[in-house]
């Protein structure tokens, strides 16, 4: 039973191949992706989490940034 399972009539390895390279492939995309998403988090507070009051006022005031914030919050 569980042998008829995974040779699938001899389509197995090729069923469970594929299933395989699937998985690999979302995995190496998830981990690449979480990455790059942690090195452009480290830029952004290496360059803006320092920033005293009066610059963070101006940056607020600012169109484009008010723009990223309300969209920011809308998600």
């Amino acid at each position: 039973m569980i042998n008829e399972l995974l040779f699938m009539n001899g389509y197995g390895i090729y069923v469970f191949s594929a299933f395989i390279f699937t998985l690999s492939s979302f995995a190496t995309l998830y981990f690449v992706t979480k990455t790059q998403f942690v090195k452009e988090q480290n830029k952004f507070v290496a360059k803006f989490g320092s920033l005293n009051t009066d610059k963070a006022k101006s940056a607020k005031s600012q169109r484009i940034n008010k723009e990223i914030l309300a969209n920011a919050s809308n998600n």
